[in-house]
């Protein structure tokens, strides 16, 4: 229930308003519809040919629906004749019955916008909540599971908010217009189906109860299914690669097996509900009938054949929103589930954006200096312990290492897609900590071996984030300077052509010259390139390595170096060897130490 006080006062209050005009018209609609029902009784004593619509308009003892419809509409149901006052019943049933389902409609219009805004609003804040979340925990959590929880398990907050809550309104309200004309036309026939309400209770506790419980591992499982077919499409090329689709069909086939079995049993529960429900309305009624043939025979009978029929009209009627309000929370239970998987994101600290700055960079002048940074994932052992050095303006770091040295790690600290769990990195001389991360990464251009393309045109990719901000000579600019130009003009829609998902219509050449050109345009002070030209054929290399030596000239660049052929001309290297810098220096002064990095540089091209 906190996660459902939660999802009301967070994300349901903006439309309160609304929500409030959609439940006033559900109530009003409930009202009419229970006056209908009343309306019942001078219908039936005007079919049975009784002298006057309302018993009390003979001089009868009436019951207290009677009372009620003398009080609202005695003149028109004593109005001349009898088949004028018959008309006017019609026409009142009529009226009442064509207002309701208006009111009704509105109702349900309301809650029907009230919940689609707020099933957007969960997604827009869950999506905006993993946008400062930081890269960790990205790498610990499936994307997949973040995919159901944004999509599937916001969906399943339509049964609390808005139209369903306004149906389960509409219920209760219609439960209590009901009970009061029942009550008012026989309190004790009332009375009897009240004590057998509590048994259906009784009798539904436990199986929501199972539901609750099964409704979180059968949505952690369908979470599971779509983490396994994301990575299988991601890495289809892979799968054929490695003729491994059969190997890939059975172990989704017996995940969705898994998954199909857990709906199954769920739903055995869910469904129970419906068959208990309705044949505890079926025994009510056999005993409502009989207890009421006792009471309407005979010279002595309390209840007039009319109000009896009446009654059992709106009894029967009593069960449709009873079977609501009885089946809804095992329905809920689902959502409620889905809520706490979604509430356990949202709960979970965005440290990256927590860890914002203060200080807007606008420029970069002098020099990056790391002073004995530390770094270690979570606690764990140490991935970077006492790295010191300083990269000025306009000079090349080339880092080498053998594999998990923590190349990747030291340059990711530099744009803060993690901080230094020891040390500090200072920009000018200004601890990268106080500034703001927008601030400091709109400094910063990223050229890496896994090119990141979007389901967007060439233009937009290479403006990307920044689209309004650049010309379309600006682009075609940086796209020359990158070497794209040409086959970007080849493509069928030229800088409009979409790439598709991941870039898959592009090679690997043009997929990093199209990064390149992002960079160029970009003209960030400081570059991070990670080798992009090792997994290239040599015409693709080629043009790739004219494009970064464009993209090199007066930056700040850190360059992860897999092919040391490549950092030759580098301003100073670092070797680092299980967290630590072992080595630094220019290309000749390290071969000629005789160190790792000469040991490196003998494996990559001793002879055969």
């Amino acid at each position: 229930m906190q996660r459902y006080r939660r999802l009301l006062l967070r994300f349901l209050r903006p439309y309160a308003p609304r929500f409030s005009i959609s439940l006033a018209a559900t109530v009003a609609g409930s009202l009419l519809d229970g006056l209908t029902f009343a309306l019942l009784i001078p219908f039936l004593r005007a079919i049975f040919d009784e002298t006057a619509l309302l018993p009390q308009l003979e001089g009868a003892k009436p019951n207290g629906a009677e009372r009620m419809l003398e009080w609202l509409f005695g003149p028109l149901l004593a109005a001349g004749d009898r088949d004028t006052a018959f008309r006017n019943v019609v026409l009142l049933i009529l009226g009442a019955v064509a207002l309701k389902n208006v009111l009704t409609y509105i109702g349900r219009l309301g809650g029907a916008v009230v919940q689609e805004r707020v099933v957007r609003d969960l997604r827009v804040a869950l999506y905006s909540h993993l946008q400062g979340m930081r890269l960790d925990y990205y790498q610990r959590t499936r994307g997949g599971q973040l995919l159901t929880r944004m999509l599937a398990d916001t969906e399943q907050a339509r049964p609390l908010v808005g139209d369903q809550a306004t149906q389960v309104l509409q219920a209760v309200t219609s439960v209590l217009v009901y009970l009061a004309v029942l009550v008012s036309i026989s309190w004790r026939l009332t009375l009897l189906a009240l004590v057998l309400v509590p048994f259906l209770a009784l009798a539904l506790r436990p199986l929501i109860g199972k539901l609750r419980r099964r409704s979180r591992t059968h949505l952690d499982a369908r979470g599971e299914l779509t983490a396994m077919m994301t990575e299988t499409l991601q890495g289809v090329r892979l799968v054929k690669a490695y003729a491994a689709e059969d190997y890939e069909r059975r172990r989704f086939v017996d995940a969705a097996h898994g998954a199909e079995r857990l709906v199954v049993k769920w739903q055995k529960l869910a469904l129970l509900s419906h068959p208990l429900s309705e044949s505890f309305g079926a025994l009510t009624t056999v005993i409502l009938l009989w207890f009421g043939a006792q009471m309407t025979a005979g010279p002595g009978a309390s209840l007039r054949p009319e109000s009896f029929i009446a009654f059992l009209f709106v009894a029967l009627r009593l069960l449709t929103p009873l079977k609501v309000l009885v089946t809804f929370p095992a329905q809920a239970q689902q959502a409620l589930t889905a809520m706490e998987r979604v509430f356990e994101i949202l709960d979970q600290p965005p440290l990256e954006r927590q860890a914002s700055g203060t200080v807007e960079l606008d420029r970069f002048n002098e020099r990056i200096d790391f002073e004995a940074v530390g770094f270690s994932y979570d606690g764990g052992p140490p991935v970077l312990e006492g790295v010191t050095f300083t990269a000025r303006r306009g000079e090349i770091v080339a880092l080498v290492g053998p594999s998990g040295a923590g190349k990747s790690t030291l340059v990711d600290l530099v744009p803060r897609f993690y901080d230094p769990t020891a040390g500090r990195i200072l920009i000018d001389g200004r601890d990268s900590r106080e500034c703001t991360l927008a601030s400091l990464r709109r400094l910063m251009g990223i050229v890496s071996q896994e090119t990141v393309l979007f389901n967007d045109t060439v233009r937009a990719n290479i403006a990307y984030g920044a689209l309004d901000r650049y010309s379309a000579a600006e682009i075609e600019a940086a796209a020359r300077a990158a070497n794209a130009h040409a086959f970007i003009e080849r493509l069928p829609d030229g800088y409009d052509t979409l790439l598709g998902e991941r870039g898959t219509r592009l090679s690997g050449g043009e997929r990093q010259r199209i990064a390149i050109a992002r960079a160029l345009l970009r003209d960030p002070p400081i570059l991070i390139l990670d080798e992009a030209t090792s997994a290239l054929d040599t015409e693709s290399e080629r043009l790739v390595q004219e494009a970064i030596d464009r993209l090199l000239a007066g930056r700040t660049v850190f360059v992860i170096a897999h092919r040391l052929s490549t950092v030759q001309h580098a301003t100073q290297i670092l070797v680092l060897e299980r967290g630590r810098v072992v080595e630094r220096g220019r290309h000749e002064e390290l071969l000629a130490a005789g160190g790792l990095y000469r040991r490196l540089y003998e494996l990559q091209f001793r002879e055969p």
